[in-house]
């Protein structure tokens, strides 16, 4: 080897080491630490509910809000799927004994889980999203807790006067004559409910003598259970099917394609889907997730309290709305700026 080659191959050798060490040293410095800044930021622990990551709208929607704080605020921490029930404390547990900084349980069905938790674990902050603890008997040892709820009822109101709009005036593809539209909820829970009666209200203020047909799958996983209810509704004449079921729901979304329809999408855009989708009514999960996360980085977290994210806190709202739909678009700015200006109350309650 020449000297001129002995020296080149020593340069690339020592390049090539340099760069190996600063590659261990990014990834010792924290893998899922965020932004690699260097600036330790709050350790976050997220349980998902039954329907799991791969739901594509309920828990995918915090998961993305847990990504952004890595990025944003160098958060790190750890996202435990719970596949029953019976996971929701052990997992919940899992992330207390991981000395997380926060730890946030996503939905209704993990209330309880997160409470005794929070009980258990007195100097751990928790968030729960759509449950509120305020109206027991007191929080006592769960002042440790905020709880993340949203007014759905507000979302679920635009997507109905899109649906009525498009009713009323029926010119759009796979529309019939019958004015039927529908709803495949999850289980009836508050936070369905919400979405459900802000539809029905929607669909009334647009297409007085529409009529909605409501059913529960019971379920937030099994899509062929949405699918079936969607099939049984489209045969009775829906032509537009809001799916509020979470990765149940998908399969009422895949009835709506193949029979020709339109689907409404719940939580998360989901345009992408395909055409059939008319619009989504969507829940930002991932703000309230991020600015819980923080709220703790900032030393600002405050428990014992609801925090409410509605239309205009950016909390709720539409997603895409079809082309093919676009010529509603007025309908649903004139809905949104009546309950921002407070002269239109949707209902809760179904």
């Amino acid at each position: 080897m020449s000297r001129s080659t002995s020296m080149r191959f020593g340069a690339a050798v020592l390049v090539l080491s340099l760069a190996v060490f600063a590659s261990g040293c990014g990834k010792k410095g924290g893998d899922d630490s965020g932004n690699g800044s260097g600036e330790k930021g709050p350790k976050v622990g997220l349980v998902t509910d039954v329907g799991g990551l791969n739901d594509r709208s309920f828990n995918a929607s915090a998961a993305k809000g847990f990504e952004r704080a890595k990025s944003k605020l160098n958060a790190n921490g750890s996202i435990i799927e719970s596949k029953s029930s019976s996971d929701y404390s052990r997992n919940l547990g899992t992330e207390v004994k991981n000395k997380s900084d926060l730890v946030v349980g996503i939905g209704f069905l993990m209330a309880d889980a997160v409470k005794d938790a929070a009980e258990k674990a007195p100097d751990t902050n928790f968030a729960i999203v759509d449950s509120s603890y305020t109206g027991d008997d007191g929080w006592g040892a769960t002042n440790n807790i905020v709880s993340l709820m949203f007014r759905e009822q507000e979302a679920g109101y635009l997507a109905g006067v899109l649906a009525g709009a498009a009713e009323e005036e029926g010119t759009l593809d796979g529309l019939n004559s019958a004015k039927v539209v529908s709803v495949v909820g999850g289980q009836k829970i508050p936070p369905v409910d919400r979405y459900i009666a802000g539809f029905q209200a929607g669909i009334a203020k647009e297409c007085g003598d529409c009529k909605v047909i409501v059913a529960y799958s019971q379920d937030f996983t099994d899509q062929a259970k949405c699918q079936d209810i969607a099939n049984t509704q489209i045969a009775k004449g829906s032509d537009i099917v809001f799916q509020v079921a979470g990765g149940c729901g998908l399969g009422a979304l895949d009835a709506a394609k193949s029979k020709g329809i339109w689907g409404i999408g719940v939580d998360a855009d989901q345009a992408y889907l395909g055409s059939h989708i008319l619009t989504s009514a969507v829940k930002r999960i991932d703000n309230a997730v991020f600015d819980t996360v923080e709220q703790v980085k900032n030393d600002e977290f405050e428990g014992g309290r609801d925090v409410t994210y509605g239309l205009k806190e950016d909390g709720v709202g539409l997603g895409k709305i079809s082309s093919a739909a676009s010529k509603y678009q007025s309908v649903v700015d004139d809905a949104t700026e009546g309950i921002n200006d407070g002269s239109i109350t949707v209902p809760d309650t179904v």
